[in-house]
């Protein structure tokens, strides 16, 4: 498991993966990140870390910022009962993050391949996507052929709802 940003961006250039990174201060919502985008054209995602009912499954789902999730509709969707999101140390066990700090980098630390990743269709049209580094104090931009790579090495195929 990836325990520092320098630690996981030593993984992204080890395999080669084409990022731009941008500093900024700790950000917690997306309106707070919205802050500190960089200036380029790419989706800032909103990273929901849900579980079913008894957190035996767990999944990933991300969309935009500018878009509220039904959990019900979306519990429908993923084939279980009832969704909700995650306990902070199941985030930690699993992806490697804290509050905050959600990105569908931190699938890098799901070895065990526990979590179900699951995008928003219409987000995954876009060409450049913006995500944490694993620490919501930096943001990265990385295209859509470089985000298929990384879910290909981090072994994780792709769901959309």
């Amino acid at each position: 498991m990836f325990s520092s940003e320098d630690e996981f961006l030593t993984f992204l250039q080890s395999h080669r993966f084409v990022y731009q990174r941008s500093e900024h201060p700790a950000v917690f919502t997306c309106e707070e990140a919205e802050q500190h985008y960089p200036d380029v054209s790419a989706v800032s995602t909103k990273n929901l870390f849900l579980c079913d009912k008894k957190a035996r499954r767990f999944f990933l789902a991300v969309t935009t910022c500018q878009k509220s999730v039904d959990l019900s509709s979306l519990a429908e969707t993923l084939g279980v009962p009832h969704l909700r999101f995650a306990s902070e140390e199941n985030l930690m066990r699993l992806l490697g993050v804290t509050r905050g700090s959600v990105t569908m980098m931190g699938l890098a630390n799901d070895t065990e391949h526990k979590v179900g990743l699951w995008l928003d269709k219409e987000i995954w049209q876009a060409e450049k996507f913006l995500c944490h580094p694993l620490v919501n104090t930096a943001t990265l931009v990385l295209s859509k052929s470089e985000m298929e790579r990384f879910f290909q090495v981090t072994g994780h195929s792709i769901n959309f709802f």
